[in-house]
């Protein structure tokens, strides 16, 4: 019999088998689950076989992905929580300092589970999830246009000069203006890195930051030449970067599975493929996400064994994908795996590292993202922008924020900052009232513009519409040059603006 289910009867045996109905809510004798609506269904049905055969009821409660962190802050504490929950791997840096989560022993399973996604739930070298799905981005292309995906970046750069130089299409490859996170495929290739690994342990180094390392820098000169040869434009944001590709302006992009149905519904020919790569193999950042079991929990072994042997199945995995088709953590399905866009992002992500899950990965976007914008516009060259970035991330991560209450946007260069969305910008900081409330009053030029609340000066706290975590941007329209006063409240997390 194998190990989980031997302490699974032994549970059943304690139990005595007499196990009586519990609201939602309550602990004790149930498991209770927390998941969103996509996988909820999937365990509705294994907690029921469990359930049949153990007589030891499954409580699956549905949220919204985005809430169940945040939720189980609250109830958990309380007594009131899951016992597993589902949830991102870059949750674990506050999940688990706060002492939320406890730690998974997967045993003789771990060989089940692509090892990289078991990486992504592993922090300080302790496993904390049971990973599922994941996601990763990969190199997409026009075939009417791009006979052979190239293997190299210096094939990108041919392509594309090739593709200008015949009319064929405006741009052969194309990137968005600030995201390092598509960045991160030619930044790697290069040798770049953000955060230094523990050549023991594997876990990220916060000490060792990597932005201005040889390989970053070679990785920002290349784009810059691309840039000075016409090859890549300025002011590119997601839409339209996939607007030109799907209007054939555009034959190669990066970008993730999220993307499959606009580009499906769109009609254009593509492929999805792996990834180019230069001095090395590039290494995308991967997305994971998995099965975590609370540390408030009254059936922690209860709730381990549910996840080994009835979760951790082909059959229960190949549920979970094909409800929300994702590259799968478990090898077994992800192996069988017969879509070809989605062998396209397997294969992208072959190489890849879980992204670093570690808060101090919060204080890296900004400056990162700005450094990259200042090569695509050619404000200044990829040494300098790239220098200036990593000691604004030391600087930052030197200094401490706690406390912080920021409104970061597309005003704050107006409002005396030295770049837009940056959290930990002092000229935006709020002032605090006291009773809870926080306000900033600044001038802005007539405008549209986009902010959030984020707290300590990073992104790892973040407040958008409506007070909800994670959430979208809060929007402003000036007709006219006005005075904007921004209040902040702590008990609701909604932050309202007053024009004048």
């Amino acid at each position: 019999m194998k190990k989980h289910l031997v302490l699974l009867t032994l549970v059943v045996l304690i139990l005595g088998g007499l196990v009586p109905a519990i609201a939602a809510q309550g602990s004790g004798d149930a498991l209770v689950i927390w998941a969103d609506d996509t996988r909820a269904p999937v365990l509705v049905e294994v907690g029921a076989a469990f359930t049949e055969e153990y007589g030891i009821p499954v409580v699956v409660q549905q949220m919204g992905f985005g809430d169940i962190r945040d939720q189980l802050k609250i109830a958990g504490p309380a007594g009131e929580g899951p016992d597993i929950l589902i949830g991102a791997h870059d949750w674990l840096g506050e999940l688990v300092v706060n002492g939320m989560l406890a730690p998974i022993d997967l045993g003789d399973r771990a060989g089940d589970f692509f090892e990289p996604a078991v990486n992504g739930f592993t922090y300080d070298g302790v496993l904390y999830g049971m990973p599922y799905a994941m996601e990763n981005v990969a190199f997409v292309y026009n075939p009417d246009l791009v006979e052979t995906p190239p293997a190299t970046w210096a094939e990108v750069k041919e392509i594309s000069a090739a593709l200008k130089d015949e009319g064929a299409a405006d741009y052969g490859y194309i990137i968005q203006t600030n995201d390092p996170y598509h960045w991160m495929p030619m930044f790697s290739a290069f040798g770049g890195y953000v955060f230094g690994r523990d050549p023991e342990t594997g876990a990220y180094n916060p000490a060792d930051i990597g932005l201005d390392s040889p390989g970053a820098l070679a990785a920002g000169q290349f784009l810059q030449g691309m840039v000075e040869d016409g090859l890549i434009p300025a002011d590119v944001d997601y839409d339209v970067m996939h607007t030109l590709f799907e209007q054939g302006h555009a034959a190669m992009i990066i970008t993730g599975p999220w993307a499959l149905p606009r580009i499906r519904e769109s009609g254009v020919p593509y492929v999805v493929t792996g990834l180019p790569g230069a001095e090395q193999a590039a290494s995308p950042f991967l997305g994971v996400q998995g099965f975590m079991i609370s540390n408030f929990s009254e059936n922690q072994l209860l709730a381990e064994a549910f996840l080994l042997d009835y979760v951790a199945t082909a059959d229960v995995m190949g549920q979970i994908y094909a409800a929300d088709p994702r590259p799968s953590a478990f090898l077994a399905v992800r192996e069988a795996t017969e879509d070809e866009d989605m062998q396209g992002f397997i294969a992208a992500g072959e190489n890849g590292a879980a992204m670093p899950a570690i808060p101090e990965m919060a204080s890296v976007w900004t400056a990162w993202g700005g450094a990259q914008e200042l090569i695509i516009r050619q404000t200044v060259d990829a040494e300098t922008a790239l220098t200036d970035a990593a000691t604004q991330v030391r600087t930052l991560l030197a200094t401490d924020l706690t406390g912080m209450v920021n409104v970061p946007g597309s005003y704050q260069s107006q409002a005396g900052c030295a770049a837009d969305w940056d959290p930990a910008c002092a000229a935006t900081a709020m002032t605090d009232n006291g009773d809870g409330t926080y306000v900033l009053t600044v001038d802005l030029a007539a405008g549209d513009y986009e902010f959030k609340v984020a707290l300590d000066g990073s992104w790892g706290v973040n407040y958008g519409v409506d007070g909800e975590r994670d959430g979208g941007n809060y929007t402003l329209s000036l007709d006219a040059d006005s005075t904007v006063t921004f209040t902040y409240d702590s008990a609701t997390n909604v932050l309202t603006t007053t024009v004048k």
